[in-house]
């Protein structure tokens, strides 16, 4: 986090800085081809995390290249463990600079490599995930899921809307805060959302139903990092994760499915949070715990 996003001690994300679009017909310059693109994505990171969900989902993995960075990040921003066998990087920054010399801010997770044209496509991840849904349908593997149904489309995005606000982006204006009623603001509008939520569950497997949806993915990733950092390191400490009887069945439930548990971290978690935080946990030590059975 830099400075620059904290105002008025309210923690504010800056803007996604590349914003260009994949498309079905290539019409924005972009065509959802096969082998094109490669999506650099971090374990520890909620919104790179959904992109993996959803890329498993859809057997998205042989078209669409992954490289994972070090979940230790520093001053430079993420690094690769090895140099990128495509484009020779060995930090992400490099990328960024390479499509915007003048670019200023903080490298993000997840962006999109375009390798014909040598450049980032998008950070923008917002709507990562609903391309991959929608743009690369004909690369889709046979029986794959349909994650973001044209009839429920307003409102999975009206939920989606208020699941960001209050709980995705809501850890982190509460773990961010540096004044007391910025904290208390997004700790209050965290739990109202969570309680909510918990209420939504008592009548259905999943956020719309039977089947998994983009609401689901994007609320995922935020309960997996729950208890392990956001209630501690964060201090969303009223309630823990496995005190929601409806919210820990339904994650676990979604722990089972093989694009969403064995995409999940726990290390590359924790070791992220809590060491690249000084301003949070200026000692960097990593906690052992919690102990908590996902299976």
């Amino acid at each position: 986090m830099s400075v620059q996003e904290v105002e008025g001690g309210r923690f504010v994300r800056q803007p996604n800085r590349f914003t260009d679009r994949i498309t079905a017909d290539g019409s924005s310059g972009f065509p959802a081809e096969s082998g094109r693109y490669r999506l650099f994505v971090s374990y520890a990171c909620p919104w790179a995390h959904r992109t993996l969900i959803v890329r498993r989902l859809l057997g998205l993995e042989d078209a669409i290249a992954v490289n994972v960075v070090d979940p230790i990040r520093d001053e430079r921003g993420w690094r690769f463990p090895e140099r990128d066998p495509v484009t020779n990087a060995e930090f992400l920054s490099e990328l960024y600079l390479a499509t915007d010399p003048s670019f200023v801010g903080r490298y993000t997770v997840p962006c999109i490599w375009d390798v014909r044209t040598e450049r980032l496509v998008t950070n923008d991840f917002p709507n990562i995930t609903t391309t991959f849904e929608t743009e690369f349908a004909a690369l889709h593997a046979p029986g794959a899921p349909d994650l973001y149904p044209e009839a429920l489309r307003p409102e999975i995005d009206e939920l989606n809307d208020l699941v960001y606000r209050t709980v995705n982006n809501g850890v982190y204006k509460a773990g961010f805060a540096t004044s007391q009623d910025a904290y208390g603001e997004a700790f209050d509008a965290l739990f109202d959302t969570l309680d909510r939520l918990e209420g939504r569950l008592a009548d259905r497997r999943y956020l719309f139903g039977d089947d998994v949806t983009e609401a689901d993915v994007r609320l995922y990733p935020t309960l997996a990092r729950f208890d392990a950092v956001y209630y501690s390191h964060f201090k969303c400490n009223l309630r823990r994760l496995t005190d929601y009887p409806n919210l820990w069945a339904y994650a676990r439930d979604l722990y089972s499915i093989p694009a969403f548990g064995e995409t999940t971290n726990f290390d590359h978690i924790k070791r992220h949070y809590y060491v690249t935080h000084p301003n949070i946990n200026p000692s960097g030590i990593v906690p052992k715990g919690p102990a908590i059975d996902w299976t």
